[in-house]
């Protein structure tokens, strides 16, 4: 549902005919909120603005919000909820399963692309965002109403397997009984053996043909390291309590049959032309073409990613297509939705997003690697991360740390700072969730927990802003549906906490009597729920006991 503040900008708008530009009042006698929006308008209208200001104070209707607007100063307006109407929101709240998180108008079908490892490699810490912000994107688009399918574009297909069976086969091993550590130390012997040995070289590239062409014993030891590496990916899908399944794989396997196609159907169009051998897209704006066939006839992850979206259309009739993969493919994605526009297989009614993120970095400012200089294992990072504080508390840290911050910048991962309970970050938030559900425990254990959750009450400075702040939740949510800025979550559900604790520092809750206390305690209920949806969205467990 409209947060107050929104349905009253909106009435103030429709008087003033522009943004009212609302500002919390600076001292509570100015009332909830100010606007200078007479001020604004004055100059244009050659008036004074305190006479701009009685006229649309004259001409506003929103007697059954406010109390009486105000006029102060040169002109500005001051307006001030009404009590009943900020406890009869809470209430409503209270009453809504969805805690005011209205259904999206016309829910869509969006296709997420996340977060896509590797077979035959660990995760690393390079997929630590890809995972986090894809999950929470996830969240939340369910939560307002869209039907989400995640895609896990696994990479599971191209030369490297050429390698990896070819030296199987040289050591005798038995690829069903390795675990992922076992086939990635293979991995790096493959490829020394590929540098070093010319034979053993154009063996590879002959088993590549093989695998392409579903030789029976290259197509077995390939799902064998597929099987191995998906049952490591979903321990740390698990882990870090990611809503993904088998059902969401699509990797790049799946394509493979369908490349010909892909850039057949590009050149019948015109789209696509043969250049020096090769079959190319020249987008306009791009210095380089995108390739979709190589002179040798070998296909590149380019037609590749533009099978997999022409599948998401096509088959998966998706509305909206987003990508969240590292900021520096973003002219990767870029060309790729060009080129599909061009060849109608990403239409004006479907939208297509890149969601570039930035890097992890260490304590030196630089991308976050192991001592030796290579990619971190996320497994590692997270023991590290836990080493400190208990699993769910370091997971908290890790997450909020990451969807706090803009998305496409990078950010320092610093664990002893991330998992404070005071200041911005996760555990702080997990901490007041947690100092409510005491509140209320103990209210049970003393018999004095309402039957009825019902806010009456709000005589105190302190009530009313935690109401106001409460009545935020659902139109955060749906904005961050929207734009995909988690980090509007994160401020929001930061700022409500700093307000419940300001009340309850202020206001006591179980030394109250009577309707006070119960409508205290509504408003301890209303934020705990309020808090524990909003964690949930960002894919971090809200606890009871800290």
């Amino acid at each position: 549902m409209a947060s107050l503040p929104s349905q009253l900008s909106t009435r103030v708008q429709a008087v003033a005919g522009i943004e009212p530009e609302l500002r919390a009042a600076t001292r509570p006698e100015f009332g909830h909120f100010q606007s200078n929006v007479a001020l604004r308008l004055a100059k244009a209208e050659k008036r004074s603005p305190r006479e701009v200001a009685a006229d649309i104070v004259a001409r506003l209707d929103v007697d059954d919000l406010c109390e009486p607007v105000e006029i102060a100063g040169p002109g500005f307006l001051n307006f001030r909820l009404r009590s009943s109407v900020l406890a009869d929101f809470v209430t409503g709240q209270l009453a809504d399963p969805t805690l005011g998180v209205e259904r999206a108008e016309h829910p869509q079908r969006v296709v997420i692309d996340y977060p896509s490892p590797n077979v035959a490699k660990q995760m690393h810490v390079g997929h630590l965002r890809t995972s986090i912000i894809g999950d929470c994107f996830n969240r939340v688009l369910t939560a307002v109403g869209h039907e989400v399918l995640p895609q896990n574009h696994l990479g599971d297909w191209g030369t490297q397997f050429g390698q990896l069976v070819e030296q199987i086969l040289v050591e005798r091993v038995d690829a069903s009984t390795l675990n992922l550590d076992e086939v990635e130390d293979l991995y790096k012997r493959a490829a020394a053996h590929f540098k070093t040995d010319h034979d053993f070289a154009d063996l590879a590239r002959l088993r590549v043909v093989k695998l392409q062409s579903g030789d029976e014993e290259t197509l077995r030891i390939w799902r064998e390291l597929v099987d191995v590496s998906l049952a490591s990916h979903n321990v740390m899908y698990a882990r870090l309590h990611l809503l993904l399944t088998d059902e969401h794989l699509a990797g790049e396997s799946i394509y493979n049959a369908v490349l010909g196609s892909v850039a057949d159907e590009l050149k019948a169009k015109g789209v696509a032309v043969v250049d020096d051998g090769a079959l190319c897209v020249f987008v306009p704006g791009f210095n380089a073409p995108l390739i979709l066939r190589k002179r040798d006839g070998g296909y590149g992850y380019d037609v590749t990613d533009l099978a997999a979206l022409r599948h998401r259309v096509r088959d998966l009739h998706a509305d909206r297509l987003v990508y969240v993969v590292d900021v520096r493919q973003g002219d990767h994605f870029a060309q790729v939705f060009a080129v599909s526009r061009m060849a109608g297989w990403l239409p004006d009614s479907v939208s297509a997003q890149h969601v570039g993120y930035g890097m992890v970095l260490g304590s030196d400012g630089k991308p976050y690697k192991t001592r030796d200089g290579k990619a971190m294992h996320l497994s590692t990072l997270l023991d590290m991360a836990e080493e400190i504080a208990a699993p769910p508390v370091a997971l908290a840290a890790i997450k909020y740390a990451d969807l706090s911050n803009g998305l496409n910048k990078d950010y320092v991962f610093d664990v002893e700072r991330m998992v404070q309970t005071t200041g911005n970050t996760g555990p702080y938030l997990q901490y007041a969730h947690a100092r409510m559900t005491q509140v209320l425990a103990r209210a049970q254990a003393e018999g004095v927990l309402p039957a009825h959750e019902s806010v009456t009450v709000l005589t105190e400075p302190q009530e009313q802003a935690l109401a106001l702040a409460l009545s935020g939740y659902g139109e955060v949510v749906a904005e961050v549906a929207a734009t995909l800025q988690p980090h509007k979550l994160c401020t929001y559900l930061y700022d409500l906490a700093g307000t419940l604790s300001v009340f309850y520092e202020r206001c006591p809750v179980l030394r109250s009597e009577g309707e006070v206390r119960d409508s205290r305690l509504a408003l301890c209920c209303a934020a705990k729920r309020v808090l524990a949806a909003g964690l949930d969205l960002l894919g971090i467990e809200a606890l009871d006991r800290m």
